[in-house]
Parts: C-alpha cells; structure tokens; sequence
C-alpha cells in the first residue's frame, strides 16, 4: 500500500487559520471543556435520590439510560468522521475534533458514573424502545461507518445531519430540558444538574461545528440543503416518538412543553442552515459563534 504524501502545513507560509470558525471552537474546548466527572460531589444527590417516589426514579432512569447509550453510541461512533476531515487535510477542524471525541468519552463516564454512585447496577436497557433503537443502533452507526468507504459530500453531509443536527441538536438538547424540568423544579439532584449543564456546554460546541461543517458543504454544493432538509424531515417523527415515550407519567402540561421544545430545536437547526445558501465559503469559515448556534453556551461561560 501506498504512503498518501501530507504536506506540512504549520511550518508553511499558511500556518494555521487562527481566525476560522473551527479554530475559535478549539479554543474554547481547551478553555471550557476541561472538567472531570469524578471530581463532581453526589452527596447531596444521593440524599434526593432516597426520597424520590418509584415513579421519580423510574422518570430519572429513563433519561440516564437513553443519554448513556447515546454518549456511548457517539463516542464509539466518531472516529469516521475524524479520519475523513483528516484525509481532506483539514488540520483546523481535525484539531477541533480531537477535543470532540474527549468529550464524548467524558459524558459517557459521567453517566455511568452517576449510575454508580446512585446504586443502580441493573440493566437499563429496558428503557431503550425500538424507536431508540432505530436511532443508535442502527442510523447513526450506518451514516457514520458509511464513511470509511465513502467520503463524498453527500456521505459527510448525512453524518454530520443524523450525528449533530438530529442526535446532539435535537435529541439531546431535549434531554437536557427534560433533566431540567423534572429537577431544577424541585431543586433537587444538584451534582447531576451541574454534570449536565457541563455536558451541554460541551455538545453546543459539537452542534456549532455541526453547523459549520454543513454549511461549508452546501455552500460548495448547494444542492446538498434539500438532503438535509429531506433526512430531518425523516428523522423527526423518530424524535417525536422517543420524547413521546420519554413523557407517558409527565403532566400534559410537561408534555406539551416538551414537544414545544422538539420542534424549536427542529426549527431552530434548519434556520440556521437555511441561511448558510447565502453565504459565501470564506464567510463562513469567519462567523461569529453565535450564529451557529454558540451563544446560549457564552452566557453560561
């Protein structure tokens, strides 16, 4: 086999582009992404816990065990998509997701660790439905192993649509609001709260880089936007049914803030995107992280 020849480019007159996108992101993965799940304190947690209701708990479990496997599922997931951005010799990007894949494998040692730390040693895998299934077992691995053979637009731009648009930006931003609703209300669990607000610092990154990485593609193919769009508008009803199954002991008003908050973040992704037609490469390579998405994240930073 054949060594692929790789020009360096930092020793170059390029050096490395300080001013993209992809780079901002690095520089605030190594500014705000470093936290360590083992040194979060459960004392507290473990006391909430003890006095939960059966169907607290079980509301609880659900939620951990669907984010447990999905952070599983992507980290195990990833590396597709990191050896094709490596390939393209995008070193700014490349460099962004060395911090991405991290990430990933923190938060799924935070939630075991939770687990842990709860007691729970059972499985709970009971509480993966097959419309979960249908996500993590068998979407998500497709579109991201597709690329080990076939790097095309086309493919990278489905990979980053199940993976950061549907997985990250819909999915577990709606997770998030659910651990919120159902204990910040109650002002309990205080370690898993703090844990999630981390996580969810870290995947508005993801997301913004998600984003990024779409844009850049169909600003160069333009007619990858009616992919996008088609593949979101078949995995949404996948989303209405977990946040569905997710919310069968919840108060109808719980529920209907919760699917509210599904088709915002659906709405919200695809704006985003949308725009992106109108811009030229080089402006987006230079956005400003709030218009991917990042801004949330700043004001809790």
């Amino acid at each position: 086999m054949q060594m692929t020849h790789k020009p360096f480019q930092t020793t170059s007159a390029a050096g490395l582009q300080e001013d993209s996108l992809p780079f901002k992101l690095f520089q605030k993965a190594k500014r705000f992404g470093v936290w360590n799940p083992a040194d979060l304190d459960f004392t507290q947690d473990k006391k909430d816990w003890e006095t939960f209701s059966e169907q607290q708990k079980e509301g609880t479990l659900r939620l951990i065990s669907q984010f447990q496997g999905g952070e599983e599922a992507v980290t195990r997931d990833l590396l597709p998509l990191i050896m094709t951005i490596s390939n393209e010799g995008r070193l700014e990007e490349e460099m962004f997701l060395t911090t991405f894949l991290f990430e990933e494998a923190k938060h799924t040692e935070f939630f075991r660790i939770v687990l842990n730390e709860l007691g729970v040693k059972r499985d709970l895998t009971e509480y993966h439905s097959a419309a979960y299934h249908k996500v993590f077992s068998e979407i998500l691995p497709a579109a991201m192993e597709r690329l080990v053979h076939d790097q095309s637009p086309e493919a990278v731009a489905e990979a980053a649509t199940v993976y950061n648009m549907f997985v990250e930006g819909v999915l577990a931003e709606t997770g998030y609001f659910g651990f919120y609703q159902s204990l910040q209300s109650i002002n309990a669990m205080p370690a898993l709260l703090e844990g999630i607000g981390y996580l969810k610092r870290d995947e508005s990154r993801h997301i913004a880089y998600g984003t990024f990485l779409l844009q850049r593609i169909i600003s160069e193919y333009p007619h990858i936007y009616d992919q996008v769009m088609k593949k979101m508008e078949e995995l949404t009803p996948l989303a209405i049914q977990i946040n569905l199954e997710g919310t069968e002991e919840d108060s109808d008003e719980e529920k209907r803030n919760t699917m509210n908050f599904t088709q915002k973040q659906l709405s919200t992704r695809m704006k985003i995107l949308g725009r992106s037609r109108d811009k030229r490469l080089e402006e987006i390579y230079q956005q400003r992280e709030e218009e991917v998405g990042l801004e949330e994240a700043d004001a809790m930073q």
